[in-house]
């Protein structure tokens, strides 16, 4: 649920049960109580377990016992009765929120996206690149039919992830010219298509490095400190959820495509991939940042582009892409885990995007899609970005029967299907750490 304007939002935090809807009512039925919340169009946001809020304006006690109101200079914390808190925003748009899988989860004020194309919802939009996809038929199946620059024909991983939350509908690119501030307070995403934990990778097709997207990041940190001032910017920069999609790029275009790191064994440049991830997770931990998802590569040997270039006459898998993606994600746990440990106050996980993808993409009839080897648009076996053209007569007519949308990305349909696990399995590990 949202409203506008200027408000007041008041919580209910209980220590051991869910607050007693009749007996909040009750105890604002009173006349005045019960007025102001009208007039001041203020909804309950009912989470158990949540943190206080700082700056509270004004403070009542509900015993539960007789649905008593009082008013209070401060909150007491170890007393067994709900508290309603009232805090002052002065923001355009307060987002409800959701809980994650159950009711004792807490609340994640933002999500914040660095990444690839996998995440990129269109930063690349206005950079001149031809790593794009901010034109038809492209996001055919998103909202008003949009091509926003989704690497898609719809919704993305974190669309879902931001919807499941309850954070919001969908999550934005940090350089929309549309962006509001409400976009800001609960998130954006800073990701590039063609990006990688190695600045090469992007620096080949002209988009923004990994260290580009924390630099726009040291940037948003100041305008939510101007729309929320330090204290409420510095609690969504602690709290706020960090989702990091790379890695893709680097091992597929650059090191097995170019010559450019050729320098590198295989073992050795996954090694130094996994090295580059963990700087850019320490400089993100230096910036505020505190529960950090990493994901892991797919099966890169199975998506259409690979089977069709380097899979042979029957454009088989390529196992060495598949047995590479493998290698780089278990060298990457043991970093996530040894980061978790060793950066105070952290919570840093790895999320596996390669099995769930690869159960799809061998058994993609149990879900429902009847292609699995190429993509929806044009011939779906090299057609992305800009050879995905509205002008193909081929481009199928019904891209949920489609497991890959192009040649790399997978269907909105798909995504929701891979992002399912990370939401019930991984995520509640950051939003609920103990």
């Amino acid at each position: 649920m949202t409203w506008s304007g200027p408000v007041l939002l008041f919580e209910i935090e209980c220590n051991d049960s869910e607050p007693d809807v009749a007996q909040i009512s009750k105890c604002s039925s009173n006349g005045r109580l019960w007025k102001k919340l009208q007039s001041d169009r203020l909804i309950a946001s009912m989470v158990c377990g949540c943190e206080r809020e700082q700056g509270l304006k004004n403070i009542i006690e509900i015993r539960k016992e007789s649905s008593h109101c009082k008013h209070l200079t401060a909150p007491s914390m170890a007393t067994p009765y709900l508290t309603l808190l009232f805090l002052s925003l002065m923001v355009p748009t307060i987002q409800s929120q959701a809980l994650v899988g159950n009711e004792t989860a807490p609340r994640v004020p933002a999500v914040i996206v660095f990444g690839d194309s996998i995440v990129d919802p269109g930063n690349n939009n206005g950079i001149p690149t031809l790593t794009k996809c901010n034109f038809p038929p492209y996001g055919r199946d998103f909202k008003g039919q949009r091509a926003t620059g989704r690497f898609s024909n719809g919704k993305i991983p974190t669309d879902f992830i931001v919807s499941q939350l309850g954070v919001k509908e969908y999550l934005p690119a940090y350089l929309d010219p549309q962006l509001s501030e409400q976009d800001l307070l609960t998130g954006v995403s800073f990701a590039s298509g063609g990006a990688g934990y190695d600045n090469i990778t992007a620096e080949l097709v002209s988009v923004f490095t990994l260290w580009d997207q924390l630099e726009m990041f040291k940037d948003y940190k100041r305008k939510i400190e101007l729309i929320a001032g330090s204290e409420r910017a510095a609690i969504i920069i602690r709290e706020s959820l960090y989702l990091i999609f790379a890695g893709n790029n680097d091992l597929m275009v650059t090191y097995f495509t170019t010559p450019l790191r050729k320098s590198y064994d295989l073992p050795s440049y996954i090694n130094f991939i996994v090295q580059s991830a963990s700087s850019f997770i320490k400089d993100l931990y230096n910036l505020g940042a505190r529960r950090i998802a990493v994901a892991g590569v797919p099966p890169l040997g199975c998506v259409p582009e690979e089977r069709t270039l380097n899979g042979g006459v029957n454009r088989d898998c390529v196992e060495t892409y598949n047995q590479a993606s493998i290698n780089l994600n278990s060298e990457l746990t043991m970093k996530l885990k040894s980061l978790s440990v060793n950066l105070q106050g952290s919570h840093i996980i790895y999320m596996d995007a390669y099995n769930s993808l690869l159960d799809l993409m061998m058994h993609p009839s149990n879900y429902g899609f009847e292609e699995a080897t190429r993509g929806c648009c044009g011939t779906g076996r090299v057609e992305a970005t800009i050879l995905c053209s509205e002008l193909s007569p081929f481009t199928c007519m019904n891209a949920s029967t489609y497991l890959f949308w192009d040649s790399f990305h997978p269907t909105e349909r798909a995504y929701e299907i891979i992002v399912a696990p990370m939401i019930q399995t991984y995520l509640p590990l950051l939003i609920n750490p103990n």
